[in-house]
């Protein structure tokens, strides 16, 4: 099995590591590029293709390696949907409305006919398991809109939205061997496959010093939406391979960022949907670390999440054991978000730690 899921994983990072290059010369050849100005910070004009060649290949490959057509179809189709979208978005622009009614025609097509309910949360609180009933679909569908745009508004650093995917499928793919189930485990592998071959060339490394090419609206909200499918379905039903909770430290940076800039610019009085440049990511850049770093530390801390949220279920801990932490880890985040000053005066000060102890 394990020999499988490696050539699976090899494949999908061939391909699109293969397909990149070429569709890139096509998009700068056509002008389809993300061009800089505004509150955009690159240099030269970036091909937003990402998404364009991530999930065709995963949508591909995951077909050829057994799909359960009666429930992935929709995936699919809802994927396909955001792809199109997106891709308009990244070409010719299209109104936030317009968006955020496509991603709710998404949500709804793997929420209802695709089945990825949560209809019991678990015994978060420590009295009893607590069910969703009448609930479940629409909070389902909130939650995936929710998390669709969460990615997308964390597309601000070279790597950053890709690189958290790629950690939250790492664990999602460890949860299956432990639970030493097959099927489930080949679409995980397929995608971080296919995002590792795209990270290459977006993720700043020894090899390159900036990303050629962006995730862009089509590849973040597509790569919301599958991180949605895949954690909800892993979580419901009565064989689920994780819990809830599981789900929420998996997904903790960018629910905590998408909620810390909600009650902020709500607290302005302002739209939540405007664009600034106070997010968790941003803290870092202005605290003086470089993009490539400030990815690295951000991925670090996804990855320490998802250790907390897996590794306490695997120790036995109580769901409540792991709730509670994550309420106060949320509600301090909200509360350092509507004091930016205070949040970039506090990474400033770690970075300073970080120098003389480097020294």
């Amino acid at each position: 099995m394990i020999q499988n899921i490696l050539i699976l994983f090899l494949i999908a990072f061939g391909a699109v590591a293969l397909l990149i290059p070429l569709l890139r010369i096509f998009a700068v050849r056509h002008g389809f590029v993300d061009k800089p100005g505004g509150r955009k910070k690159h240099k030269e004009g970036t091909p937003p293709i990402g998404g364009l060649v991530i999930f065709p290949v995963f949508m591909g490959l995951a077909a050829l390696s057994g799909a359960d057509w009666s429930r992935d179809s929709f995936f699919f189709m809802a994927l396909a949907l955001l792809l199109v979208v997106g891709a308009l978005d990244d070409g010719k622009g299209v109104s936030a409305r317009i968006k955020f009614c496509i991603q709710f025609v998404a949500a709804i097509l793997v929420v209802i006919p695709g089945q990825a309910q949560i209809i019991v949360m678990g015994d978060l609180f420590g009295f009893g398991r607590f069910g969703l009933s009448f609930m479940a679909i629409p909070f389902s569908i909130i939650a995936t809109v929710l998390l669709i745009n969460a990615i997308n508004l964390m597309d601000g650093l070279d790597g950053l939205a890709g690189g958290t995917g790629f950690v939250v499928l790492f664990w999602l793919a460890l949860s299956c061997l432990i639970k030493g189930v097959a099927m489930p485990l080949l679409p995980v592998v397929i995608l971080m496959g296919a995002l590792g071959g795209f990270l290459f060339y977006n993720m700043r490394h020894p090899l390159r010093q900036k990303a050629t090419v962006f995730l862009g609206d089509s590849g973040s909200l597509a790569l919301g939406l599958s991180l949605a499918w895949f954690t909800i379905t892993f979580a419901s039903g009565e064989e689920a391979i994780i819990h809830p909770i599981t789900v929420a430290w998996l997904l903790a940076l960018p629910i905590f960022d998408t909620c810390g800039q909600f009650a902020r610019r709500v607290s302005q009085g302002r739209h939540p949907f405007d664009a600034d440049h106070d997010h968790f990511h941003h803290h870092f850049i202005y605290a003086g670390f470089p993009v490539g770093q400030a990815t690295a530390v951000i991925v670090m801390i996804s990855f320490v999440t998802g250790l907390i949220g897996v590794g306490g279920i695997w120790l036995g801990l109580p769901e409540a054991v792991l709730t509670y932490p994550w309420i106060a880890l949320l509600l301090l985040h909200i509360y350092m978000s509507m004091r930016p000053h205070r949040f970039r005066r506090l990474v400033s000060k770690i970075r300073g730690e970080y120098l003389v102890a480097k020294e």
